[in-house]
């Protein structure tokens, strides 16, 4: 078992990049101008609006992305590498007289049955089943094996948004118009939507189209929260996001992260101290001393820079000691991955 404690660190974010042509986004919705059926309401002024938008698509489309430039702050964790999310991750932004509730869910698993596969896949049926509206998020001019299956799991009656990601990465927009028609085929999208989750102007659109379809009711959470979250769920999200991301495809999926003690201590020097403890749980010895990394340096990169991001997250010192420790076979045993935290 080793341990590592951090004090020092620098933490970066990746996410869907690229310009989407004025123009291009104009002609490119007026081709679904005929097909989309009327469209909600219009806001009442007057009244407070809220409602539940699931944000849902295959693995490692741009979901958590997405889901932190609604919400306007680092919810979800985002990495390179596929199935990064888990867990169903509710981010709330109230603007005006509307509070939108968001839910970024795991990519559907398609490839292993395992428990945390099944697991993974519930979270996401269950996200999907009772919203106000569904936002599915697809590679434009893209529709995979995978796409479809996530499709096949929107019930009927519920509004569905088709979010177009990385529409950048189409150089010929003749390439689109058939792919489009094909998708509108395929299900009775509300509207197409292209959009790129690191434009301002995209998000600011998304909200206004989102509004339409929530229902005239009271917030359900006070104006300023931005998640159902705890801050010991962020802390182990964000160690998890650190592993991927410095472990990169070396590092099978199945590895999970376990928050062991998170105490807020008095300080005289700060305004808040937190002392963490996480633990990285792996299947493999091999896995392990590949986390660790020579003298230790890579567990320590892994933690110093998710210290640094709880320290932004949470307004606090906070003094993190991380632990790494074999478990092998635990992601295809429904007890452990219950004990884990997965539903």
């Amino acid at each position: 078992m080793n341990a590592m404690n951090t004090e020092a660190g620098d933490a970066h974010e990746s996410g869907a990049s690229g310009q989407i042509d004025q123009n291009q986004q104009n002609d490119l919705e007026a081709m679904l101008a005929a097909a989309r059926p009327g469209t909600g309401a219009p806001a009442d002024a007057a009244g407070q609006r809220c409602g539940l938008i699931a944000i849902v698509g295959k693995p490692n489309v741009g979901k958590s992305t997405l889901m932190n430039a609604l919400v306007g702050q680092k919810i979800s964790i985002t990495s390179r590498k596929a199935q990064t999310t888990r867990h169903r991750i509710t981010g709330i932004r109230t603007r005006g007289a509307t509070q939108f509730v968001f839910v970024d869910t795991p990519g559907f698993q398609t490839r292993h049955s395992t428990a945390l596969n099944k697991s993974l896949n519930k979270t996401v049926i269950g996200a999907i089943g009772d919203v106000d509206l569904i936002l599915f998020v697809v590679e434009a001019g893209s529709f995979t094996l995978a796409d479809a299956k996530v499709l096949s799991l929107f019930k009927p009656g519920i509004p569905t948004l088709l979010i177009a990601n990385k529409l950048d990465t189409v150089h010929r927009r003749a390439d689109i118009a058939p792919w489009l028609k094909s998708m509108q085929e395929r299900h009775p999208f509300a509207e197409f939507v292209p959009m790129s989750a690191k434009k301002r102007d995209d998000i600011e659109r998304l909200y206004g189209i989102c509004e339409k379809y929530l229902p005239e009711q009271a917030w359900w959470y006070a104006e300023d929260e931005l998640t159902d979250r705890s801050e010991k769920f962020l802390a182990s999200e964000t160690v998890r996001e650190k592993l991927f991301r410095f472990t990169g495809d070396e590092l099978p999926y199945t590895s999970t992260v376990v928050i062991d003690k998170f105490d807020e201590e008095a300080s005289k020097q700060h305004k808040r101290f937190l002392r963490i403890a996480a633990t990285i749980v792996v299947e493999r010895d091999s896995h392990k001393a590949m986390i660790i990394g020579e003298k230790g340096e890579r567990l320590k990169r892994i933690s110093t820079e998710a210290r640094q991001e709880l320290e932004k997250l949470m307004d606090a010192k906070v003094f993190l000691e991380v632990w790494v420790k074999v478990r092998s076979g635990w992601a295809d045993d429904e007890a452990r991955v219950r004990s884990f935290g997965y539903e």
